[in-house]
């Protein structure tokens, strides 16, 4: 038996009395983010309940509605049985309880959260507090939350509205900036920058976007994800809806007419790139474009081409400076689309910046043009230096300091929360330019 700890959801369909439903997040596999995935889950649940209503009340004359109760925390997991009956088994525990009476208070076609659960998930999430509540067979009475909708945040820079301090990675910056300058002299550049989850790949890659900012260039970012590894194109889909400015309330008119008004500077014919950008991105065509007449290979072939163009637009005479994080996540149809990119590039105002971890093996070949970076953890002294941007110059106690470096393992996200935890917490005080502690460690 082990200790894990857990998101559960209790889902009921309320309209019929059927019994809770009960999904684990985090066994039998632990993600980084399982609290977010439990929460989205949530949402899109809801979100298809009311596709299916919209089925069930033309046809049947009827309705259903669904109340979700989301909580996090410890449970004992392991498997149960014997011989030839072994079932993988997350024994019950007072998480999934929890669950199941947020969702019991829960009003129909809501999502309920724990402020456990909300402070693991804030922005990232918006939400409304609900107040303090007893609940059933809990001894302590719990805040909640209601799960409103997702705020639009994608990375832990974007909630936490500030940047971990850059240490130890002034050689990679300075590498990156010379492939910029290679660039814009229509030298174009591909780097791979790889390195484990928490090293340091998506702050390297803002602090070289800040040192751009002041020069004129075009911006492009595409960001992989692991929520849709299955769902072919889908980063460049959303990159593109992004650089559209689609939102949910534009109707199909006005999407046909910024769709129109965008590939109007593209060098391709907008009878056949409107429509081809049309079908991927559900806009309908009313009767001013006619449909493309083309077998499927054809017009997969244009597609992909249409997008590499899209992707390698310089028409605005800047360079272009294209980040695509994550690769690890990506799908086959948007790895040949940044091929096709990557073959084109030599000889334009390009810098690539493709970002991944290290299971992710790049399918190009090396070329005078492509570099490889690959970010180790920090030093010991590193990350005392790191340390000490945190404290703001102010000292540790040795035996605390030596705790933090070597238990943060020099992983910046680690070295971060524990420096902070530390200082935050009761065991240290501050007296002059150093921190002493109040009693054992």
């Amino acid at each position: 038996m082990r200790k894990r700890r857990l998101t559960s959801a209790g889902l009921a369909l309320c309209s019929f009395h059927l019994a809770i439903s009960l999904v684990y997040f985090g066994y039998p596999q632990a993600h980084d983010d399982d609290p977010q995935r439990a929460v989205r889950s949530g949402l899109a649940t809801i979100e298809e309940m009311s596709a299916l209503n919209d089925r069930l009340r033309r046809d049947n004359g009827l309705e259903l509605t669904v109340c979700i109760g989301i909580h996090t925390g410890l449970v004992v997991a392991g498997k149960m049985g014997g011989g030839g009956t072994v079932e993988a088994l997350a024994i019950v525990g007072e998480t999934p309880n929890i669950a199941g009476r947020l969702q019991e208070t829960a009003e129909p076609n809501t999502v309920v959260i724990s402020d456990v659960t909300a402070n693991l998930i804030q922005g990232y999430f918006l939400c409304n507090a609900l107040g303090v509540r007893e609940l059933k067979g809990i001894s302590e009475p719990m805040e909640l939350f209601e799960v409103l909708s997702e705020s639009g945040a994608q990375t832990r820079f974007d909630v936490a509205g500030r940047l971990t301090p850059l240490v130890g990675r002034e050689q990679e910056v300075g590498l990156l900036l010379d492939r910029w300058e290679q660039a814009k002299e229509r030298l174009g550049q591909v780097v791979l920058l790889s390195g484990e989850p928490g090293i340091g790949k998506s702050r390297l890659i803002e602090a070289v976007t800040d040192r751009l900012a002041t020069e004129p260039h075009t911006h492009r970012r595409i960001r992989c994800s692991a929520y849709h590894q299955n769902s072919a194109l889908r980063p460049v889909l959303e990159y593109l809806e992004g650089w559209l400015r689609f939102v949910r309330e534009n109707s199909g008119e006005d999407r046909l007419s910024r769709l129109e008004n965008a590939l109007a500077k593209v060098d391709f014919p907008l009878s056949e790139s409107v429509p081809l950008m049309a079908g991927l991105l559900s806009v309908p065509l009313a009767d001013r474009f006619p449909a493309l007449v083309m077998v499927p290979e054809v017009q997969l072939e244009r597609t992909r081409e249409l997008l590499v163009a899209l992707l390698l637009d310089t028409s605005e005479d800047q360079p272009v400076f294209l980040v695509v994080e994550d690769l690890h996540w990506t799908d086959p149809s948007t790895l040949i689309v940044l091929s096709l990119l990557i073959d084109q590039m030599p000889t334009a105002k390009f810098l690539a910046l493709l970002s991944f971890r290290p299971e992710f093996t790049p399918l190009w070949p090396s070329r005078a043009y492509m570099t490889q970076v690959m970010l180790n953890r920090l030093t010991r002294r590193l990350a005392g230096e790191m340390i000490e941007r945190l404290t703001g110059g102010k000292t540790l106690p040795e035996e605390v300091f030596s705790q933090v470096a070597t238990k943060s393992d020099g992983v910046p996200p680690f070295v971060e929360e524990l420096t902070r935890m530390v200082v935050e917490s009761d065991i240290l005080r501050e007296f002059g330019d150093r921190y002493e502690l109040t009693g054992l460690l």
